[in-house]
């Protein structure tokens, strides 16, 4: 009952949407009317500047980072750590909260990924400021984090019941990016800078 319980807790809190609650507060406009329609951070940042995107991020990791850490407290084993890290993924994607229009899970993964193993969220954090750093395209920089996370995994965590998990993860993270992946190959994806209008 308490790992069903667990499980539960985390979707929920997932699906708490950072980027709406944000943006409510300070007055801007619904990040699913505005910009790329997306209620994660990048968005927020294109439209109601940096300090919002930063208390969107910052919400949108805890998110994942919470649920598992109390999971992990709890004594809860590995399969359960691993189900209560992607009910916390998908309720950022899907949350029962806001009509399941979610964000794309970039900043939830990670949440995810630190609670179950530092070095594999490590690598995926640096692999995203160096991509960043030598393409300046946050959606490219996430996909590229994303698609080295299940050989991370492998590679740093002994517990191999994680991999599925990520797998699962990198799979729906491309496809949140779907949109992203079509304007990267027009070549008309935005650069970090030209997000940041404030």
């Amino acid at each position: 009952m308490l790992d069903i319980s667990l499980v539960v807790f985390a979707y929920l809190l997932g699906s708490v949407s950072t980027a709406i609650i944000t943006c409510r507060i300070m007055g801007l406009p619904d990040p699913r009317s505005e910009g790329s329609k997306n209620p994660g951070a990048t968005n927020v940042l294109r439209i109601g500047g940096k300090k919002a995107a930063a208390i969107t991020l910052v919400g949108d990791f805890l998110k994942g980072l919470i649920p598992v850490t109390i999971a992990h407290l709890a004594g809860a084993t590995d399969a359960v750590l691993a189900a209560v890290a992607l009910a916390a993924f998908l309720g950022h994607l899907y949350p029962l909260f806001f009509g399941f229009i979610g964000g794309k899970g970039v900043a939830t993964a990670l949440g995810v990924f630190l609670a179950i193993s530092w070095p594999v969220a490590l690598a995926c954090l640096a692999t995203w400021v160096i991509m960043a750093k030598l393409f300046k395209i946050s959606s490219l920089s996430a996909l590229i984090a994303a698609a080295l996370a299940p050989f991370y995994m492998w590679l740093l965590e002994s517990a191999q019941v994680f991999l599925p998990m990520t797998i699962v993860i990198t799979v729906l993270l491309v496809w949140r990016h779907r949109s992203n992946i079509q304007r990267l190959l027009s070549g008309a994806e935005g650069k970090v800078r030209d997000e940041k209008k404030r």
